[in-house]
This record gives structure tokens, C-alpha cells and sequence, in this order.
């Protein structure tokens, strides 16, 4: 009875929460129902570099598109010559403008781009760091024509060192984007390794109750333990009830992603468990908020996105990573207690996501795919590619 009870107050709660949704130019008309659209953000090549990766997207309180990732000059790897790029689009991704270098530091690594969109201005925030050793972050309050001269944040990771002695060598955050709960407070995930393999690792967040003015370190979210070994790239959402919940992928043998909760999304983590409905073919994922709607469930929604590779064990590499590929969108309906519905948005080669919902229920996921190296143990995404959809196609109620 409690059981029920429960489930029932979670779905109550989804009806409920209503996000807060910014003021702006008025919306296109569009058709009631949108099926699956996919067009090519970033292609390998273009621009002189060989590869492009680690999608983040953002949508403005004006309806701008922001896609960055990053770029990668001289060759296919984490610590190689790489900038972060931009494109932007002003009509829902049918257009987007030349790419443009956002930040460049010489031969450094630039990545991770991180956004946190405020839904009370129309300031965009980007984190980002450079060579995995020094934080940092942008502004732009002109739908992300022109970004503010960088602020340096390392400072703030710190207290990882100092508070909870852990000896970080690498730092990164996100990527993808933060969240802004409904107190204004802003969060971002990050990790945190002791190695330049990345590993031994934490996950953790970092916040801000000043609008980005001033930052401070959470606590650690999950350590590396057998049972959790390295856990690193995580997505936030805030629940119905106020609660954050962290998604977070780890190298364990469970294949599953971690969930834990916090009151507040910066401390008083719960003890983390696995979601044995979520696959992790170790790969960053990504989550959004979607209101309902008419013609559907009309409950209150989260989606989640990431590679379900579940059916291709053959590509297992070294280190226990499945293939990363058949990116595919799952929707709960119960603040992430279940996830009943699911649809491909590409079988094929695919990777990291970034996910954003605008305010008439058009689903917007930026993700790699394809591979340009045709190994299957080796993923090199050919396209950064912006896959758009609506609830409807998602329950199979549209082709």
C-alpha cells in the first residue's frame, strides 16, 4: 500500500510541477505533431579538423539554438589540439550559422563545454576547461554572438583537495549542461581524476546562489570503489519534489547507469544505486524536462538519451566499454522511477548527447554519430547531428 501510495504522489507531483519557462519572442507556428528529424550540425573534416565531439546544447528565453563541442585539430584523442566551436540557429536547427572558434589556447585541450542557461535573464553561461588542469567560465547575454572575456574558477576545486583529500591531476566538468533549480540556484556536474587517464575518479558538483558570481564545491557524489569503479561524466535533473537527481556513468561490471539524490544538488547525496532499466555502455548520457501535451500521456516528463549497445557485446573494449552506438531517448512519467517508453533515433554508430525542450514540447538532442575510422573498437564520430522531435513521435503515435 505505501508502495502505491508513493507512485501515486510521484505522479501527482509530475502533473504539478510546472518548469520555469522564460519570456521571449513568440514561437513559430508548427505543425501538431512533429516526427523524427535529423541534420548535421558538425562534420569530420570541415574546417581543417579531423574530428568533432563532445556535444552541449543550449536553447535561449529567445529560441536560439547555442551547439558547441569540440574540435579536434591534430588528432582523434582526449589530449589532442582542441578548440570549442560554435554554431547557432535561430529557426529550431533547419539553419545554422558558419561555426566559429569560441575558445582556442594555443596547442592546449579545450573541453568540456558546460552550459547553464538562466531562465530569469538572458545571460548563457560556458564552463570549460583547458588542459584538464584550469577552470573556466564565459557569459553572453546577446544569444551567444558575443561571449564575455573568460573568468577563471579553478579555485573552486580546491575544496576537493583540501576538504575531501582527494589529489586531483584532472579536472573537468560536465559536459553537456547544468541545471538551475526553482530557488535560482545554479549546478553544475563535475569529475575529478587523480591520473591523466582519468582514473582513479569522482563525480561531484559545483554551485552558485548569485547567478554565477561567485562558486562553490559540493560534496562528492560517488567515489571509486569495486562496486563503483570510476565514475565520472553525470547529468542533473531536478525532481518534482525539489530533489536533484544525479545520473552517472561509471566503468562498473553491472552495466547499469548510477542514480543518487540530494535535498539540495550539492549536498547529502544518497548512497547511489543502479537503474537496472538504464544501460551504460560506459558513455556520457543526457536528460531534459518535457511538459505534457495534447494527442498524448499528458503527464509531466523526463527524458533520458544515451547509446542502449545492450545487443552488441562484440564490440567490448579493453577496458569493459560496449560499442557505443543506437542512441535511443527513454521517457518516465514517474520522476524516473520507470522508463515503459523508448524509441531509436539512430541504430547505427553513436555516442554523446545533449539534450533541450522548448517551450512547445520540440525535443532537440545533439549527438554524435557515425564513425570515420569503420573500427569497431574505435569510435571517431563522422557528424555532430541535431535529431528534433516531439512527444507524440516518441509514444508511436507518429512515424
Amino acid at each position: 500500500m505505501i508502495r502505491l501510495l508513493s507512485r501515486a504522489l510521484l505522479a501527482f507531483l509530475a502533473v504539478c510541477y510546472i518548469p520555469i519557462v522564460g519570456r521571449g519572442a513568440e514561437p513559430e507556428a508548427r505543425p501538431a505533431s512533429l516526427g523524427l528529424e535529423i541534420t548535421d550540425v558538425f562534420r569530420a573534416g570541415e574546417g581543417g579538423y579531423r574530428t568533432y565531439r563532445i556535444p552541449s546544447l543550449a536553447l535561449t528565453r529567445k529560441g536560439t539554438l547555442l551547439a558547441v563541442c569540440a574540435a579536434r585539430l591534430d588528432g582523434f584523442n582526449d589530449w589532442a589540439n582542441i578548440d570549442t566551436m560554435l554554431r547557432r540557429s535561430t529557426d529550431g536547427g533547419k539553419t545554422w550559422t558558419p561555426q566559429e572558434v569560441v575558445t582556442d589556447d594555443g596547442r592546449n585541450v579545450v573541453d568540456n563545454a558546460t552550459f547553464v542557461v538562466d531562465p530569469t535573464s538572458d545571460t548563457i553561461y560556458l564552463l570549460y576547461q583547458i588542459g584538464y588542469e584550469r577552470a573556466y567560465l564565459k557569459t553572453s547575454s546577446d544569444e551567444g554572438v558575443t561571449w564575455s572575456p573568460p573568468r577563471e574558477i579553478t579555485s573552486v576545486f580546491e575544496k576537493f583537495r583540501d576538504r575531501d583529500g582527494f589529489d586531483w591531476k584532472v579536472l573537468a566538468m560536465g559536459p553537456g549542461h547544468g541545471i538551475v533549480l526553482k530557488n535560482g540556484r545554479f549546478v553544475v556536474p563535475v569529475w575529478l581524476a587523480t591520473q591523466h587517464s582519468h582514473r582513479p575518479s569522482i563525480s561531484a558538483t559545483i554551485y552558485s546562489d548569485d547567478q554565477g558570481a561567485t562558486w562553490q564545491a559540493g560534496d562528492v557524489v560517488v567515489r571509486s570503489t569495486d562496486r563503483t569503479p570510476n565514475p565520472s561524466e553525470h547529468v542533473l535533473i531536478e525532481l518534482a519534489d525539489g530533489r536533484v537527481m544525479d545520473n552517472i556513468r561509471t566503468e562498473s561490471k553491472e552495466h547499469r547507469r548510477l542514480v543518487s539524490y540530494s535535498a539540495d544538488g550539492a549536498t547529502g547525496w544518497s548512497e547511489p544505486t543502479f537503474d537496472r532499466a538504464l544501460f551504460d555502455p560506459v558513455c556520457m548520457a543526457s536528460m531534459a524536462r518535457l511538459a505534457g501535451g495534447a494527442g498524448t500521456s499528458g503527464l509531466q516528463a523526463i527524458l533520458f538519451a544515451n547509446p542502449d549497445s545492450s545487443a552488441w557485446k562484440k564490440g567490448v573494449t579493453k577496458s569493459g566499454a560496449w560499442a557505443r552506438r543506437n542512441v535511443t531517448v527513454r521517457m518516465s512519467t514517474d520522476e524516473g522511477q520507470t522508463w515503459p517508453v523508448a524509441r531509436v533515433i539512430e541504430p547505427g554508430r553513436s555516442g554523446y548527447s545533449d539534450m533541450t525542450v522548448d517551450r512547445d514540447g520540440v525535443v532537440y538532442l545533439l549527438f554524435e554519430r557515425s564513425n570515420v575510422t569503420g573500427k569497431e573498437g574505435e569510435f571517431v564520430p563522422a557528424f555532430i547531428s541535431l535529431a528534433k522531435f516531439d512527444r507524440a513521435w516518441l509514444e508511436g503515435k507518429r512515424e
